[in-house]
């Protein structure tokens, strides 16, 4: 218990799987947090749910790639917080069907993009800045990229590409605060195939979804997908202080589905 205590934690994407599991966790260990969605009705029913467990959290509504917005929450964190210690830029967005290269649309590369790339740059930038102005400066930005982001998978390229780019970013990212000696760390984490919504988007598309979830089982080496508190454990650890010497790398948990 208290392995992040006295912490104040931002979670985009905090309203449901992932992000809400994460955003939980952290509060039960001792982090303040900020759940950002666009979610507004499901993001404040997790701010409740920790606040009645006793824990601190509040919800704001955040386009992850509006700048502006970024800048208008950052000053609310500092106002209500004082600071920021934990980012995890949670939110993100698929395919909506898979397509051969030579017909996939620009439009949905753009958006695939912006959302999944542009929105943990923004992420990134404006945590990093509040995190240098928080007295002391012990930060870690925890980017959430996929296995998909190491390997491919077709018919999904601007994904893949999103998702590869969070992981090379984030190095980037890792080595500039080393190399001017800026204690924040920066790593990025790489989820399988988890249960949460945006897989059961996928798994509604199988005329029988009982079929479609043992499919997805079968495709993991372990034997079954993974459970959204299999990634928050993994972002509960670089978030802490225990993880203080990992700093430009990849936390990946995916069931051995990258081992092959």
């Amino acid at each position: 218990m208290n392995r992040v205590a006295g912490k104040v934690a931002l979670v985009t994407g905090g309203a449901s799987g992932i992000g809400a599991e994460c955003a939980r966790l952290l509060a039960r260990e001792g982090a303040s947090v900020v759940i950002a969605d666009i979610q507004n009705d499901l993001g404040h029913d997790v701010a409740d749910q920790i606040t009645t467990a006793g824990g601190t959290a509040m919800y704001a509504d955040l386009d992850i790639t509006d700048e502006t917005a970024w800048i208008a929450l950052m000053d609310s964190v500092v106002a209500r917080f004082g600071g920021l210690n934990i980012a995890v830029n949670n939110a993100g967005t698929t395919v909506r069907q898979n397509s051969f290269p030579s017909e996939a649309s620009l439009e949905e590369w753009r958006h695939i993009l912006n959302v999944n790339l542009d929105g943990v740059f923004l992420g990134t930038k404006h945590a990093l800045a509040t995190m240098m102005k928080t007295t002391p400066v012990n930060g870690s930005i925890i980017n959430i990229s996929s296995v998909l982001g190491i390997v491919g998978q077709p018919g999904i390229g601007s994904y893949n590409a999103s998702k590869g780019g969070v992981r090379i970013y984030s190095k980037s990212v890792a080595l500039s605060c080393c190399e001017a000696r800026v204690n924040v760390r920066v790593n990025t984490v790489h989820p399988g195939f988890i249960r949460t919504p945006l897989l059961d988007r996928a798994v509604s598309r199988f005329a029988d979804p009982q079929e479609g979830w043992a499919k997805y089982d079968a495709l993991q080496p372990i034997g079954h997908l993974g459970l959204p508190e299999d990634i928050a454990y993994g972002v509960l650890y670089l978030a802490s202080d225990e993880s203080k010497f990992v700093t430009g790398t990849e936390l990946v948990i995916d069931g051995g589905f990258t081992a092959r």
